[in-house]
């Protein structure tokens, strides 16, 4: 079949319905999947719709059925590991459970970019919002705000426990630790990462908790900026005293910067200085040496996160388990001290 549009016009649902010579009823009842259109009928549209490259307006769907499937995600940082693939998983998630994801990015962490986002994602016609926000200070505007859809967060407070999920930071923290300690470590320091974030308030906790629980002594953590070039100027400060045999690095591109200082000082990791990270980005198994890490399984907590949203919408408040249990990655960055 030929097919012909004036130029420059997208095709609609009656130029649809012109060449497989049905009504426009008729596709609308294909695009909705409804029993009583044969198979035949509906091939026909189909195959039409495809050479046309007809792609229905989600829009006017919605309003027809009342419904958009389409889920919002309120994002505080996108740029950072952890919430872009956080991001990702949703998205995938979303689509196999044949949702769209209209993300709005904070400009800021202010009550009135908050406002403004939630603004946006509610204009979208948005069935439920899931929202990645590392910072305590969003959260503390959120709890002030009324959102009259159900919604999701991937960070736990304590205070949200009703709508949080995640991934146990403080466990995560904690295996690092035990790690280090378990080689024969005792002289170990933590880079934390910025104070205002959750994570890294908690991988802090499970730091100081596990250091505690184990009877090791513990300095102050260093408060980083998760950048690489922050773990290497930090690294080089440490080294000039060099009180310590390991270092737990709040994520792994501090972690980079570490081992880059430990080995312009003419040292080795992990023969001299034995460095753990957090997240198993995709470069970590190709740093040198590889970096023993903590693994967080986005692709789950995105699988977790749409079904415990849909489960919402369906008026099913069960849902999932709330925490997801990170992993420890073992690799050459870590081996017992060599004194």
């Amino acid at each position: 079949m030929t097919v012909e549009l004036p130029k420059g016009r997208a095709p609609s649902i009656r130029d649809v319905a012109r060449l497989a010579g049905v009504s426009h009823q008729t596709v609308s009842r294909v695009l909705n999947d409804h029993p009583s259109i044969r198979d035949t009928t509906r091939a026909r549209v189909l195959q039409v719709m495809e050479e046309l490259q007809y792609r229905p307006n989600r829009a006017a769907r919605a309003l027809s059925k009342g419904r958009s499937r389409t889920i919002g995600v309120l994002s505080a940082s996108s740029a950072q590991y952890g919430p872009a693939s956080s991001i990702a998983a949703i998205q995938n998630a979303a689509r196999d459970a044949g949702y769209y994801v209209n993300t709005a990015n904070l400009a800021s962490s202010d009550r009135e970019s908050i406002e403004a986002a939630l603004d946006h994602l509610m204009r979208q016609s948005v069935e439920g919002i899931v929202v990645i926000a590392p910072q305590v200070r969003v959260f503390d505007a959120l709890e002030e705000l009324s959102i009259d859809v159900p919604y999701v967060t991937l960070q736990s407070t304590g205070r949200l426990n009703d709508h949080a999920l995640s991934v146990d930071q403080i466990a995560g923290a904690r295996l690092a630790t035990r790690h280090l300690i378990d080689l024969g470590h005792r002289s170990i320091y933590h880079l934390a990462g910025p104070q205002d974030w959750i994570e890294a308030e908690a991988r802090m906790r499970g730091f100081l908790d596990e250091m505690g629980a184990m009877d090791v002594p513990t300095t102050a953590p260093i408060l980083g900026d998760w950048t690489a070039d922050f773990g290497y100027h930090a690294g080089r400060e440490l080294l000039r005293v060099r009180d310590f045999t390991a270092v737990f690095s709040s994520n792994d591109q501090m972690a980079l910067g570490l081992i880059h200082a430990v080995r312009e000082a003419g040292l080795d990791v992990p023969r001299d200085v034995s460095i753990v990270g957090f997240d198993d980005i995709p470069e970590a198994a190709h740093f040198w040496p590889p970096l023993t890490t903590v693994r967080q399984d986005f692709a789950e907590l995105g699988r977790r996160c749409i079904a415990l949203l849909l489960s919402n919408l369906g008026g099913d408040s069960a849902g999932y388990p709330g925490t997801i249990m990170p992993e420890l990655i073992v690799r050459g960055s870590t081996a017992p001290p060599s004194f």
